[in-house]
């Protein structure tokens, strides 16, 4: 029988906050790039591919080792893994601010991914051991997936002050306190937790992993701007190869890097599938809205980044509330329904924009953005609550890394689709680089004397816009269906407190992959 659940105390939640500050520059990195590559690029001189990697790096190396990580977590301890991500990520933040060249840099930015995929999941498997008490664990989730979301939004305007005032290495400085006081804290406030029994670690896991996870987000990242180049598709094709294997690995391999065992808690599949749905329409709005507000609305990027802080303020109040409706008797069914419902009215919304609505995006992504926090926080919850506590970090760290696939794909899918009715709205005479790219169409019109520029400049606009409310049609029915899908997938699901496994090798044998 599993023991009641001890509710958490002041150490708990102080523990919590201390595992905010790195789960939010972690997020912040993301993003935070946005406004120091010019002064980078004059300073570093990088050519365009070292450009791409500086920028790109982090987040390849971040999703490839997400599932590594958190299955070291739940073998060495997710706190002891958490330290040493912190250590790594300081370090390399220190190496990043005093670069010298390019290369330099991309290697930091690379240890800096490292550290971020130690970090997502330790924190979160953190929060399911530290939180049993369901209530308090939900609220914990909650704030956890607030802080994630915000982060991102808040690196790009960090990163634009902080360049106004300082240095670009200054962007990688703030990451150095906050891991000091992890550091001090954390052995202090936080438990260590691992898994008693967690078999031999299985290294060709680790390859495979990263074969699979790399190539597919590569290629999706780059069809949107590209387009459907055989590279990209042959990238796709190459990663999905390597994820079947992966998947066959993990049913054979006597102690796998990812228990099929997971996939036997009660809710945690559709858990898995729903949030990675959730992330599609996260990321997939991203791609348009930046640029709407940039090159549509022609604000100045800092200008764009503080208003796109603006629909933050629904997120930090969406995930508590829901969290209170499921606590006080409400199917989490008709919760999760719900979050769909209203992301997919912040697409309706963004599809009724034209060319000068900046209140009606800007209400859009808040509609969206606190649905999907709604969604998200509630099926991270679910999921960790379906999982054994032993393996709360490879747990989370598939749910990270089908975030991590849903907002490539989102970005791929809804970008392709924008892209076409770009096109298919440009004038057929217009020069071919205006014909491809909204940046590349206000280029051209900028060297044109006249009305010629300004007819061609309002001519790409709108075929952006057009593009924009096709693109935001096709992800408000796609978000329709997860709501149905969330609906029947998860209705009737009780999740039950689960007792560590007593023999993970044989709850390996037992999983619904088969009888080995």
């Amino acid at each position: 029988m599993t023991p009641n659940p001890t509710r958490a105390g002041r150490r708990e939640w102080t523990a919590l906050t201390v595992l905010m500050l790195p789960l939010l520059l972690v997020s912040m990195d993301v993003s935070v790039l946005y406004f120091a590559i010019p002064e980078i690029s004059a300073d570093l001189d990088p050519t365009g591919t070292q450009q791409l990697w500086i920028f790109d790096i982090y987040g390849f190396v971040l999703a490839g080792l997400l599932m590594t990580m958190g299955a070291v977590g739940d073998r060495i301890g997710r706190r002891r893994l958490l330290l040493l991500g912190a250590a790594a990520f300081g370090a390399a933040s220190l190496l990043a601010a005093y670069a010298h060249t390019a290369e330099t840099l991309i290697a930091a930015r690379a240890v800096l991914g490292i550290g971020g995929a130690t970090l997502m999941p330790s924190t979160m498997a953190l929060v399911r051991t530290m939180f049993t008490d369901p209530s308090q664990r939900a609220k914990a989730i909650g704030l956890w997936s607030g802080v994630m979301t915000a982060g991102i939004a808040l690196g790009s305007v960090m990163s634009g002050v902080l360049v106004e005032h300082f240095w670009w290495g200054s962007v990688f400085l703030v990451n150095l306190p906050a891991m000091a006081l992890l550091l001090i804290l954390g052995p202090l406030l936080l438990p260590e937790s691992r898994n008693p029994s967690p078999g031999r670690f299985d290294l060709l896991s680790v390859p495979l992993s990263m074969a699979a996870v790399l190539p597919v987000v590569y290629g999706l990242k780059e069809l949107p701007s590209e387009g459907w180049n055989v590279r990209y598709v042959v990238s796709v094709t190459v990663g999905l190869l390597f994820a079947a294997l992966f998947v066959h690995r993990q049913r054979t391999a006597a102690s796998p890097m990812i228990s099929p065992a997971l996939f036997r808690g009660h809710g945690f599949t559709p858990a898995l599938v729903l949030n990675t749905l959730s992330a599609f329409g996260m990321m997939g709005s991203a791609y348009f809205t930046t640029q709407y507000l940039q090159s549509v609305l022609g604000k100045s990027a800092l200008e764009a980044a503080l208003w796109s802080l603006l629909p933050s303020v629904l997120i930090g109040v969406a995930a508590p509330v829901a969290a209170q409706l499921v606590q006080r008797g409400m199917e989490r069914a008709y919760v999760v329904t719900a979050g769909f419902g209203t992301a997919a009215a912040g697409y309706g919304l963004l599809a009724l924009s034209g060319t000068d609505s900046l209140w009606l995006v800007l209400a859009a992504c808040g509609v969206l953005a606190a649905g999907i926090v709604v969604v998200m926080s509630q099926l991270t919850d679910l999921a960790l609550s379906s999982a054994p506590v032993e393996r709360a970090g490879s747990a989370s760290s598939l749910l990270e890394t089908g975030t991590e696939f849903g907002g490539a794909l989102g970005m791929a899918a809804l970008g392709s689709i924008g892209t076409a009715l770009y096109r298919h709205g440009m004038p057929s005479s217009a020069p071919e680089p205006a014909r491809e790219t909204l940046g590349g169409a206000l280029a051209v019109a900028a060297e044109l004397p006249g009305r010629a520029g300004d007819a061609l400049a309002l001519a790409a606009r709108e075929a952006f816009t057009d593009g924009m409310r096709g693109a935001s049609i096709a992800a408000a029915l796609l978000l329709v269906g997860a709501a149905g899908l969330a609906a029947l997938g998860l209705r009737h699901i009780r999740v039950r407190p689960q007792a560590p496994t007593e023999n993970a090798e044989q709850a390996d044998r037992l999983s619904p992959f088969g009888v080995r």
